[in-house]
Order: structure tokens, then sequence, then C-alpha cells
């Protein structure tokens, strides 16, 4: 079989070149898989992984509509960091499901033949995918590639915060870009946890998609009230942590000020972790206003993954197949093929990574 992957590599004249590449598929070892990929999302990691720092407003198409390729200029400041990459091409596509079409010998891999099976691993933006059989999720015998293609990154972020929450002696947490398929899943997996949650978006239209689904504290930023709404929000709830999708600007200061004006905001710990940059700017913190107990970091998914147990693991990945169409359930603005994906037109909408338009490739159209 002729295998059609989505790669980019650096060119010598200092572009970023998306294309695609053909190869065949390598045989199936004793233990592997081949799944047939019948949907990928295009995930903001993707769009980052994808294309970096390089000058979106330089996007042109140098293809054809069979043979699509499209050419984006690297900063000057970039093309040193990206000199390694210069003429090697890379697959993209982080998660992605489809069904499986060929196995190996072992009884794990021909138990997973014709079933539909979420993967993650990198290289999903391709017709084909050759994974070992234990790193298959396979999925209820009614879900489809489309409903399970975002079984990773989303369900185990949004577990993996509330579990982050717990494990750091906090009781109610705080996100940012709430009504993106992410904030969704994470009100809805709260109000089964249990657990408080504050939900800070910048549209009316977003307050009444979250109230929707269940959620008590849902924050306007371009509100002129957010502040007052937010501290009131705050006090109710006793939040004390902040997952931030959007990294730049001031809502990061804004959030821990409007924490340490709280009563009980000075003699408590107050944390904040960026997991996302959807704003590249620079982030604005005046710190003088945050008080004495607070900290500021990164959450990684990778990082609260390695904390806990295979048992744990495996339990973790199960509620999400149980609860793909439900609790973490995804919606795409369109889906497309890998051509399609290729274009310029389609490129201005997902590169944004805006609520409510996400794309998804099936790479089988």
């Amino acid at each position: 079989m002729e295998n059609l992957q989505l790669k980019s590599l650096v060119t010598t004249e200092g572009n970023l070149e998306l294309f695609l590449g053909s190869s065949a598929v390598p045989a199936c070892a004793e233990d592997k898989v081949v799944i047939e990929i019948q949907a990928a999302p295009i995930n903001p990691a993707d769009v980052l992984m994808m294309f970096g720092a390089a000058d979106m407003s330089t996007v042109e198409a140098v293809g054809t509509v069979d043979d699509p390729r499209i050419r984006v200029r690297m900063p000057e400041a970039m093309q040193k960091v990206t000199a390694a990459r210069v003429g090697k091409a890379s697959p993209w596509g982080i998660e992605g499901a489809g069904v499986v079409i060929a196995t190996g010998q072992s009884d794990a891999a021909k138990s997973l033949m014709g079933k539909t099976v979420a993967v993650i691993g990198g290289a999903m933006y391709a017709r084909y995918r050759v994974m070992r059989a234990k790193d298959c999720l396979r999925l209820m015998d009614s879900t489809t590639p489309r409903e399970g293609a975002s079984c990773f990154v989303n369900p185990q972020s949004v577990i993996g915060m509330v579990e982050t929450m717990r494990m750091e002696g906090h009781s109610a947490l705080v996100h940012t870009a709430a009504a993106s398929n992410l904030g969704q899943m994470l009100q809805k997996h709260c109000i089964a946890e249990g657990v408080d949650l504050v939900n800070i978006v910048r549209k009316e239209e977003h307050v009444g998609l979250l109230n929707g689904i269940g959620a008590k504290h849902v924050c306007n930023s371009s509100n002129p009230d957010f502040l007052a709404n937010l501290t009131d929000a705050l006090v109710e709830t006793k939040a004390t942590i902040a997952f931030d999708a959007i990294g730049g600007g001031d809502m990061a200061g804004q959030i821990l000020s409007a924490m340490n004006a709280t009563p009980y905001g000075s003699s408590n710990h107050k944390q904040l972790y960026y997991y996302g940059g959807l704003d590249s700017s620079p982030a604005i913190l005046n710190h003088s206003s945050f008080g004495t107990l607070w900290g500021i970091g990164r959450y990684q998914l990778g990082s609260f993954m390695q904390k806990i147990d295979a048992d744990a693991t495996e339990k973790l990945r199960q509620k999400i197949a149980s609860e793909i169409t439900s609790t973490f359930a995804s919606s795409y603005a369109k889906e497309v093929s890998l051509q399609e994906a290729l274009t310029v037109e389609a490129i201005s909408i997902y590169h944004k990574c805006a609520t409510g338009e996400k794309y998804l490739i099936n790479p089988s159209r």
C-alpha cells in the first residue's frame, strides 16, 4: 500500500514548506497493526508544531490542487534556529482515529482487526499509520473515528487539570478561553466530579454556550464589570489555581490579582499554569498585586501522565473511551481532506485556533 502524509521542511532559502509526501506502508511486525486513519484533529499544539514562528502574512500556495504545496517565509532571526531542519521532511499530526486493516501475528494485534481505535504518537495526518497494538485505544463499537479522533490531548488534559488541582491542595479552579472544545469538556467533567469551576470567555455568546451545559460561573472579559464578576466568582468558589490557554497579555495577572483580593487570598498559595499560547504577545504581570504566596508555571500533559501509574493510566483511558460522545465529546467546524488542509483558505482559518473553528482532517477522503 502507498501512504500519503502531510509533511514540512525548511528550505535553504529560509522558507517553510508543507506538502504531501508518499511512501510505502511498512509490513506489520508481530505486535503491530496498520490503521487507516479517518479522522485527525488540528489542535493548537499541531498548529504550533507545523508552522512555529513562520511569518503567516507570507503564506502562498505554490503547488496544484492534486499536489498542493504551501510556502511560508521564516523570519531571519529564526533561520539559524531551524537550520537543523533544512531539507529534512517531518510528518505531523499528534492524534487521530481510524480502522485497523492489517495486523501482525500476536494475539493482541489480531484482536484489533477491523476495530475502530484511537491513537497518539505523531504522524497522524496520513492515510495509514503503523502502531503497536498496546498503544491503540479500542473504542466502543458504536463510536465512529470522527467521534474518537480527540481521545487524548484534550480529555487527558482535562482530567489532568482536575487531578493536579487535587494533588496540590486546591479545591476549585479557573480556566481561560473556556468555550473551547477543551473548556466545554472541563466544565462537564467538573460537574461530574463535584468541582467548582470559574470560566473566563471573551464573547457573550460563549457565556450562553457554557451556561447551556450547566456552567454556574462564567465571566466575560469584554464586560466592563469583568474584574468585579471574577472576584465575586472567586469568593464564592475559593478557587486558587488557574489554567491559562491565552499566554500573552494581562489575563494571568488579572486572575492572580483577583485571587489575592479575596478574603482568603493573602493566606493561601495561588497558582497559575500556562498551557496554551493563543496570544503571542508578552505577558504583563504586575506581581506587586499578587501578594506573597503565588506561583506561575507551565502545565504539561506529559509531566502529569508520568506522575500516575500504569493502572491509573489505563483507568483514565477507559473512562475517556466510555465518555467520548458525552463528557469528552469534540465538535469540529469543518472536515477536510489532506489536500484541502493545504490551502491558503483553510490555513487562514485553522491557524487562528479560534473557538468554534476547529478543523478535522480525514486522510481517507
